[in-house]
């Protein structure tokens, strides 16, 4: 890939996604490092600028084009309400969006449902789409306490092991969704630097 101009600016969300994201890079030639806690962070050739930033804040980071392209799950792409371009889609960082309750509690068909979630678009929408009422509370920490605690019977959240569910006794009665982690383009950013995008995608395709 040659360099033309600028940097293409990448985003990227802080934990294990981004150290995957940042082994995949570099498979393919792209290598950096977020050195003495800084969050920019060019890779060695120049050609990319990467952002890191917290997962739930990276789609408005490149809705408003500050980075141009970034890396992350459909469940934050689909709960910021913003759409971009989808350049990549990746095997890696998978997940699986579920419906779960404790494993005492009998759901017996009920037609309205009380659900705590951080995905709070997501599931209004899901279960509106299946003519089911629901009552959404939205939590931003651990939703896992919600049924212990008796705040909800019913929580929506991303599992991949469900080790946490089962320390909790809690069970998944239904996976509403696959969860895949993609690269997204801002379709402005896209436009102008199609090329330079394509070409990326070109090299990072798995």
């Amino acid at each position: 890939m040659t360099r033309h101009g600028n940097p293409l600016t990448i985003a990227l969300p802080k934990g294990r996604l981004e150290e995957q994201v940042r082994e995949h890079l570099a498979s393919r030639g792209i290598r950096f490092e977020f050195t003495d806690r800084k969050l920019v962070a060019d890779d060695e050739s120049g050609r990319f600028r990467f952002l890191l930033v917290k997962n739930a804040d990276l789609p408005v980071y490149v809705a408003h084009g500050i980075a141009g392209l970034g890396v992350c799950g459909e469940d934050v792409v689909y709960e910021s309400g913003h759409r971009f371009f989808r350049i990549e889609r990746f095997s890696f960082g998978g997940t699986k969006m579920c419906l779960a309750t404790h494993a005492d509690f009998d759901p017996d068909g009920a037609r309205h449902m009380t659900i705590a979630t951080k995905f709070t678009r997501f599931a209004r929408d899901h279960f509106h789409k299946r003519g089911v009422a629901v009552e959404i509370i939205k939590l931003n920490g651990s939703v896992e306490l919600a049924p212990v605690l008796g705040l909800a019977p019913y929580i929506v959240d991303l599992v991949e092991t469900g080790s946490t569910l089962r320390a909790n006794n809690l069970v998944v009665r239904e996976e509403l969704a696959s969860i895949s982690v993609s690269m997204i383009a801002n379709p402005a950013y896209y436009k102008i630097h199609y090329a330079r995008i394509d070409e990326l995608a070109a090299l990072i395709h798995e």
